[in-house]
């Protein structure tokens, strides 16, 4: 499997409207097992995001899908910029199966 954990930063006041963009459109990403869009309670324009994969090929794929690119290309004027990126090796947990 294949994890990552990232902070994306919304333009002030905006990231209501990101968590909406980011949730819009990620069911039937082939090989997501995951998808977990969370604010920050300690920053108001923070939001995490727990992906977990089949595969690094499933993640890269999923980045050529029609639905994942026009939430790219809706998104792009309201991200202030990126934090944390974290990739992990998942090994099981509630609701994924190894």
């Amino acid at each position: 499997m294949h994890g990552l954990i990232g902070k994306m930063k919304a333009a002030p006041g905006q990231r209501d409207a990101l968590i909406a963009i980011l949730l819009e459109g990620i069911s039937g990403m082939p090989g997501c097992l995951s998808y977990v869009v969370a604010r920050d309670p300690a920053d108001a324009d923070a939001v995490w995001i727990t992906e977990v994969w089949d595969s690094v090929e499933h993640h890269k794929a999923s980045l050529s899908l029609p639905q994942v690119q026009a939430a790219i290309a809706k998104a792009r004027p309201i991200i202030a910029g990126f934090d944390t990126h974290i990739v992990t090796e998942p090994v099981g947990g509630h609701g994924l199966s190894v």
